[in-house]
């Protein structure tokens, strides 16, 4: 049975770990405005700069705007420019002619080239050297390439897709990157916000990794309760996406919530950062008290997992009379006793 307001998906019907559309944009407002300039470019040919923290899934959205894209019957191609050292980037992407150099005892076609009637994802494109870059710009402006050591132009039909977790006007203004590029790779700009950005998406993210990762391992964990999930959600989630599938990964092969919340709690008391206003005064003390709230909160759920629930333990514990506990119980949102629907054990 799922948390109110969870609802699980199946993921029998998706190939590989692409996951559903759902899970994709899920349903918090900013995702869905962004939906919408998606559904708007998804099919025109045009080059797209995804941008976004690591982890927020841009990977992800690249195979997606492949899916609904008029090549989408084509290949993708995908290459992570930060993985492959800049001597042979130029030779995966564009690939070489026999005797090109030592070693190139046969012609190999490049990405570019197997990509040609697709798409083509070039990851980490502020990776590329400047050599390169200038190589990378004729592609897209004549749609032709030459392999290494060849001599003849090569057409192909491709879309571009790329994506970056840097500020490429700042890598611009120190001369890292083309201006001329930077301008033909961001025909349509895409901001792919973090996680904690869209924290209504959490609960339905969690319940779908869960199943994920229960099929991968064959096994099965208890719901994540209630209490646990107000942890994700308040949770800054540096790592985004792929921070959270991963813990949720840890819980399944291991099923113990109380370890899951032991290590959000232990994060959070060595990185403590309020939410700041995004504009206007910032009153210190209003904004240290609610920094210390919401510490408070999280010890208080930390020891109450640790006594498994019984208030009275958990009173004498943190040096509070049960009536304080009581109260600060209800101020941090906490439940007022043990979910139901784990085993029963005394309360008091």
């Amino acid at each position: 049975m799922a948390s109110a307001g969870v609802q699980r998906f199946s993921i029998a019907s998706h190939t590989g770990d692409f996951p559903p559309e759902q899970m994709i944009f899920g349903r918090s407002p900013v995702m869905q405005v962004l939906r919408q300039k998606i559904d708007k470019v998804a099919a025109a040919s045009v080059p797209v700069l995804i941008q976004g923290d690591s982890g927020t899934g841009k990977g992800v959205l690249a195979r997606y705007l492949h899916s609904r894209s008029a090549v989408s019957a084509g290949p993708f191609a995908k290459v992570n420019c930060a993985a492959i050292p800049g001597t042979l980037l130029e030779s995966e992407l564009f690939g070489y002619e026999k005797g090109a150099f030592t070693g190139a005892y046969a012609t190999k076609q490049g990405r570019v080239e197997l990509a040609s009637g697709g798409t083509l994802f070039l990851d980490g494109i502020d990776e590329i050297d400047l050599g390169l870059q200038a190589k990378l710009l004729q592609l897209l402006q004549d749609a032709q390439f030459c392999r290494i050591g060849g001599r003849e132009d090569i057409t192909v039909q491709i879309r571009v897709i790329c994506a970056t977790n840097r500020a490429l006007d700042r890598e611009i203004s120190v001369g890292r990157f083309r201006q001329d590029l930077y301008y033909r790779i961001n025909v349509v700009n895409i901001e792919l916000p973090p996680l904690r950005a869209r924290a209504e998406d959490i609960p339905e993210l969690t319940a779908y990794f869960q199943e994920r990762h229960q099929r991968r391992h064959n096994t099965a964990a208890r719901e994540i309760s209630s209490a646990l999930l107000r942890l994700l959600e308040k949770h800054p989630w540096p790592g985004n996406i792929r921070e959270l599938e991963n813990l949720i990964e840890r819980y399944v092969i291991l099923g113990s919530e109380d370890a899951v919340s032991a290590e959000l709690l232990q994060w959070d008391r060595t990185h403590i950062v309020p939410e700041l206003p995004s504009r206007g005064p910032i009153h210190l003390k209003k904004v240290t008290r609610q920094a210390v709230q919401e510490l408070e909160g999280k010890i208080i759920l930390s020891v109450l997992e640790a006594n498994r629930w019984n208030r009275k333990r958990t009173a004498s514990e943190l040096k509070i009379s049960y009536r304080a506990l009581l109260y600060k119980i209800r101020q941090a949102g906490l439940p007022p006793k043990r979910s139901a629907r784990r085993t029963a054990v005394p309360a008091d």
